[in-house]
């Protein structure tokens, strides 16, 4: 039996297309040290921005500091592991121990979390790519109601 012509041959295709760019992710000391270099510029900034009611504010240093607290989240997004708890328990507390010698337990941790979410939304939006055009889109259908009275439903109409 001969070969399949160049077109139809599924493997040699695969083989021949070009792979498209995988992104690699950052190792830990690296990400570290992105997330220490921006945190010393934007804080004295947004700091500088942030309403107050008149009386003084007092601004206790956590045993982390912000910048370790980023690299935590951003390092259990580039994970495989698919819940929070278990990567803070399973994976930073036992070997993670080197490179955060402070860790806390995993309440305060996720405690300390809301004073973080606004420098990690402004770190990654500066760290973002070219927007290509490309789109992902769910397009699961919403169930508004029982299937008896779809008709009668005048919601999207």
């Amino acid at each position: 039996m001969g070969r399949w012509p160049p077109v139809w041959n599924l493997l040699r295709f695969l083989v021949t297309t070009p792979t498209t760019p995988r992104v690699i992710p950052m190792s830990l000391e690296d990400l570290f040290c992105d997330v220490d270099e921006f945190c010393p510029v934007f804080l004295p900034a947004w700091h500088r921005q942030l309403l107050t009611e008149g009386t003084r504010q007092r601004r206790r240093a956590s045993r982390l500091t912000l910048s370790e607290i980023m690299t935590i989240l951003i390092y259990f997004h580039q994970s495989q592991y698919r819940n929070f708890k278990a990567f803070y328990l399973l994976q930073v507390c036992p070997h993670c121990r080197g490179e955060f010698p402070n860790l806390l337990s995993y309440n305060r941790f996720v405690a300390l979390i809301p004073t973080a979410l606004m420098p990690l939304c402004i770190y990654l939006h500066t760290r973002r790519g070219e927007d290509t055009g490309i789109a992902f889109i769910d397009a699961t259908s919403l169930v508004v109601c029982h299937n008896r009275r779809i008709h009668s439903h005048q919601v999207f109409k």
